[in-house]
């Protein structure tokens, strides 16, 4: 294999590599990283010593992927206030490039081993991939998710087989039971978040509770940098009432947007500060938002996706 095919064969597997390594860290830029060490270090291979190029890819970014999660998670024990993930943002309805690679795992993974992941590496799957001590983490995306066997999986994380069967199904029970309840349809989620919209517009408590789930949890992610939410709030009320309380005043930028896949908002406030709001929705109700305002964060939002709020914003 020449460099030029061998530069092209990495190109393909991009977008492959970018999912697993965010999917492993929750941070786009983390994955951007990994991957782009991954083909450096590629390039100092020899590619006839490299049987199966998606495997090796797979590994290395697996392995560097475990690395980054190790140190971030002591990143993470400093960071000011409550931490989110990075979210993936793009127009609505465009193809996310978080989209699940499940058909991959579905092909390749004995089906009592491995979870039913048909959507997007969502915010909510992120948020309890958190959950997960970093072995379990890498051995549920790399099993589950992305379909490696358990030998090539006890490679990276530096285990027996049997004991990556092991992480993968305390990490698959964890996952089950954080996920949301029920599907919501994407139209019924566009609807939910109009609605919300008009509430929030319009200063419309009752409307707005009605559209929260009793237990509705609300996180903020300013990382020190900019105002938010220090610690989640809890409950329909009082959920209700911070929302109304930050977004009654009319943004100075608007516009709908997708959140790693499923619709979400975006805003410019009066001072100038870019946020986006992430939405976990369960039986047609909203159960988590999460409003990501740290800029660091908000790099994959691309320009132009911003207008005049008037017709989100009456």
């Amino acid at each position: 294999m020449s460099t030029d095919d061998l530069a092209h064969a990495f190109e393909a597997e991009r977008p492959r590599l970018l999912r697993l390594a965010y999917a492993t860290t929750g941070s786009w830029s983390d994955a951007e990283d990994c991957v782009q060490d991954a083909w450096l270090r590629l390039r100092t291979q020899d590619p006839a010593s490299i049987r199966n190029l998606a495997a090796w890819l797979t590994t290395t970014v697996g392995r560097l992927a475990l690395d980054v999660l190790g140190s971030a998670r002591v990143r993470r024990e400093r960071y000011v206030g409550t931490w989110l993930p990075e979210p993936v943002v793009t127009a609505p309805g465009a193809r996310s490039p978080v989209a699940s690679s499940a058909a991959t795992a579905r092909d390749a993974a004995d089906p009592a081993d491995r979870a039913t992941l048909d959507e997007e590496v969502s915010m909510a799957l992120l948020l309890v991939l958190e959950r997960l001590s970093p072995a379990q983490r890498v051995a549920f995306v790399l099993h589950d998710v992305f379909g490696l066997p358990f030998e090539e999986v006890g490679d990276v994380v530096g285990r027996s087989p049997a004991a990556v069967r092991q992480l993968a199904s305390r990490a698959r029970q964890d996952v089950e039971a954080g996920r949301p309840r029920g599907r919501t349809s994407r139209a019924e989620q566009e609807r939910v978040v109009e609605a919300f919209v008009a509430a929030c517009a319009g200063d419309d408590l009752p409307t707005l509770l009605g559209l929260l789930d009793p237990d509705v949890t609300l996180r903020g992610d300013g990382g020190g940098k900019v105002r938010a939410l220090r610690h989640p709030v809890q409950g329909a009320q009082s959920v209700g009432e911070v929302l109304l309380s930050y977004l009654r005043n009319r943004p100075r930028g608007a516009g709908a947007v997708d959140v790693n896949g499923s619709p979400g908002l975006a805003l410019v406030d009066g001072s100038g500060v870019l946020t986006v709001l992430a939405f976990t929705l369960a039986d047609g109700r909203v159960v988590a938002l999460d409003i990501v305002r740290n800029p660091d964060k908000l790099t994959t939002v691309p320009p132009g996706l911003l207008d005049d709020p008037g017709p989100w914003w009456p």
